[in-house]
């Protein structure tokens, strides 16, 4: 059975220009903070990464400052503010913000003072794409960036969260992307490393990958490949409300990012579909892939005001570039298969 994996906003597969980055920079000895030749090249491998994130982010003039993940760029860029946000954030955000700005059903978070407040740019489990106001202090990025044609230089945030494998780089290693000027204290101090920031010898070889696959996935930007997973998205979902009437698609009147579908049918719950389709050969998940293979009713669906049972029911599928439009209709095949026979179940 030839497995299909659809769940590319919990981490897309490695690509091999990350890959071969990586293997490259294995190879490279130095320390990053030696000033003799062997450091000088490994400090090299770094600096050019970072141009190639900012170049690909459109943070030409900001500092990108090199993290272990999205959420270790929340804490950074969080901790000690008391800034406002919505319980549609990410857990690894809602873990430092009021979550005081109100959600409306078609997702999109209410912002009264941007200074004060951090909204994410793209939902990791409905998709749905924020509109930022001017002058936000921190956005979330980290599904958008690589899927969406954004730039940090007119987003209008003083900072911004990134990570590498949510566009095809290495697990462990993200980024925060500051506006020059913005002050930021360390979370994480010793030797002052990465502009004082955050203190430690640098992920050589995770930064070597994030680089290459930010450009890499700036290039599939600029050649129209999301515009045909588009495309692959709206032919599984066409599929999908074939018969299944009951089903709700969430935020599909909504700008989405251009992979992500989530659907609820109440009563089928969540964690149920997802081993169902698992046994069938076809990885989903059923909510944003953060707490450590718990499933539960989804906070996100529920600031929108989804009832529970809704909300514990909604699955979510995430494709990527290497998908093809058999392997969603399969894979709607197999799930209207699943439903049939939960709806005579239920009957």
């Amino acid at each position: 059975m030839k497995r299909v994996y659809l769940d590319h906003n919990a981490t897309a597969p490695l690509r091999p220009e990350a890959r071969a980055a990586m293997n490259a920079a294995m190879d490279v000895v130095g320390n990053p903070s030696s000033v003799h030749a062997e450091g000088r090249q490994a400090k090299g491998v770094i600096e050019r990464a970072r141009a190639q994130i900012a170049a690909a982010f459109g943070a030409d003039g900001a500092d990108v400052v090199f993290v272990s993940g999205s959420t270790e760029g929340a804490s950074l860029a969080l901790s000690g503010r008391n800034l406002q946000g919505s319980q549609v954030e990410h857990d690894a955000v809602r873990a430092w913000i009021d979550e005081s700005l109100s959600v409306s059903p078609n997702g999109s978070v209410e912002v009264s003072v941007p200074s004060q407040s951090t909204v994410q740019l793209a939902n990791s489990e409905t998709g749905i794409i924020q509109t930022l106001p001017n002058g936000l202090a921190v956005t979330d990025a980290t599904q958008a960036f690589g899927k969406l044609p954004v730039a940090f230089n007119w987003l209008g945030a003083e900072m911004a969260l990134i990570s590498a494998h949510k566009l095809g780089g290495p697990k462990g290693i993200g980024a925060v992307v500051i506006k020059r000027g913005t002050d930021l204290a360390a979370q994480i101090r010793g030797g002052g490393q990465e502009m004082g920031r955050r203190s430690g010898t640098e992920n050589l070889i995770g930064i070597a990958g994030f680089g290459a696959a930010a450009e890499a996935a700036a290039q599939d930007l600029a050649n129209g490949v999301w515009e045909e997973v588009a495309q692959i998205r709206d032919n599984m979902e066409n599929a999908l409300v074939a018969g299944a009437d009951q089903t709700i698609f969430v935020g599909k009147d909504q700008p989405r990012l251009p992979n992500t579908s989530c659907f609820a049918t109440p009563g089928w719950k969540g964690e149920t579909q997802v081993m169902q389709m698992d046994l069938a050969g076809f990885a989903i998940s059923a909510g944003s892939a953060c707490s450590s293979g718990k499933v539960r009713a989804s906070t996100v669906l529920t600031a929108m005001g989804y009832d529970m049972t809704t909300a514990s029911s909604a699955i979510r599928v995430s494709l990527g570039p290497g998908i093809s439009n058999d392997d969603v209709l399969r894979f709607a095949d197999a799930w209207r298969a699943k439903e049939k026979k939960h709806r005579a179940r239920v009957a």
